[in-house]
């Protein structure tokens, strides 16, 4: 990533408001007013925004009255005009607080991608133009979740794809920090609104926001997460109108290194299974890079030896991905000889994040225990040294977050 600026302690900040803190014209108003007194206190502010409230599930809605399957190219040039909206509004407010603002696009911004539609990767940022309107005490207002290839194909990263426009423009610029601004006031031990007990971490390691990221916990950007710890780049979440501090993501955690730091779920899932494939080497490869070479990422994967030589292999994938996957898993099955697939989208993942997981006895075995006393059965495992993955039916994912919450004692932190 092209780093241009000259102070690697630079006083400057990337501050990022979400959908919801930029939803109406009022809230606009307020984040000006907000950018206008933080502004006192840094020598350079960069802005980056999200769509305005929903605007991207909108257009995502509008898309498929047109087209069932849109190609991920035109999808890309429609979804990036909801930050492409929110950018210039924002600045005519940041006018009318009598403060220079430029608004830019992601191409614009001399953000670079890679990598497939819809899921594009920021590959380099030559911040030219960030830098001149800096350079002449202006705040560039960025819209996020957007580049452009080298062809200049416009490319979108993904949801939540703004924090990841955030956190690299901080990488690049040499940011003090990156402040990501939403409608929560941090990051929770659990989703408040399923867990009314849970706690608001002070601070949480690189490592484990990583996994609660990208295992369901919806307040970052997985690849923002791993930009912000390969560039060493403090990251705030805090409430875009709130006074807490928030919480702080960082490189090391000394509190409660011992203890489970956070419950994350993901309902959004789908299980393929196929059934009765031979048991022969390179199978596996087969199936998942006909996957892989669709952009169809695979997560939890269970393989099972039946009789006769045969086995039968599982996997989960986002549940908007399952129109793809399915069809590429019939040609596989049908290719390989196997008996037949399966598909369901009534499940869920429960996570148990901590990086005192590896050093606690028992603690795989407690999340174990609370789903059996909640007599909610697990049908996939996944483990790691710091975390614990289970998919069980949808319908009880409220009620095992709750219950594995209370087991670990979150509520005491």
């Amino acid at each position: 990533m092209t780093a241009l600026a000259k102070d690697s302690d630079s006083r400057i900040t990337i501050q990022k408001f979400g959908g919801s803190s930029v939803a109406t014209p009022s809230r606009l108003k307020r984040i000006a007013q907000k950018i206008a007194q933080d502004r006192e206190r840094w020598d350079g502010m960069v802005i980056v925004v999200s769509a305005m409230g929903n605007t991207t599930d909108q257009l995502l809605s509008l898309a498929q009255r047109i087209a069932p399957a849109p190609s991920g190219r035109e999808l890309d040039m429609l979804l990036s005009t909801g930050e492409n909206i929110t950018a210039p509004l924002l600045a005519m407010a940041l006018h009318e607080q009598g403060i220079d603002a430029i608004s830019l696009t992601g191409l614009q911004a001399g953000i670079t991608t890679h990598g497939p539609h819809r899921h594009a990767r920021i590959a380099d940022i030559t911040p030219t133009r960030i830098l001149s309107a800096l350079g002449q005490q202006a705040i560039p207002v960025v819209a996020g979740f957007q580049g452009a290839t080298k062809e200049l194909d416009i490319t979108t990263l993904g949801r939540g794809g703004s924090d990841t426009t955030a956190v690299a423009l901080a990488a690049a610029l040499k940011a003090r920090q990156c402040e990501i601004y939403t409608d929560v006031d941090g990051v929770y031990t659990a989703d408040p609104r399923t867990v009314p007990e849970a706690r608001r971490l002070m601070t949480i390691s690189y490592t484990e926001m990583l996994e609660l990221a990208t295992l369901g916990a919806g307040v970052m950007h997985p690849r923002a997460v791993e930009i912000g710890e390969t560039y060493n780049i403090p990251i705030w979440v805090r409430s875009t109108f709130g006074k807490d501090d928030g919480t702080l993501i960082t490189r090391s955690v000394v509190e409660d290194r011992q203890r489970v730091r956070g419950i994350a779920q993901e309902t959004n899932v789908a299980k393929l299974t196929v059934y009765g494939v031979p048991d022969r080497p390179g199978l596996a490869a087969t199936i998942f890079e006909a996957l892989g070479e669709q952009g169809i990422n695979v997560d939890m994967i269970v393989q099972n030896i039946a009789r006769n030589g045969l086995m039968d292999l599982s996997f989960t994938v986002a549940e908007s991905e399952l129109a793809h996957a399915r069809p590429l898993l019939e040609k596989q099955c049908s290719i390989l000889g196997g008996k037949g697939i399966d598909s369901a989208t009534d499940v869920a993942k429960i996570s148990v994040v901590g990086t005192g997981m590896m050093h606690t006895p028992g603690a795989f075995a407690t999340m174990f225990r609370a789903l059996a006393n909640e007599g909610i059965n697990i049908q996939m495992i996944s483990t790691s040294e710091i975390r614990v993955t289970c998919v069980i039916d949808e319908p009880s994912a409220r009620q095992a977050v709750r219950a594995l919450h209370k087991a670990y004692e979150l509520e005491t932190l």
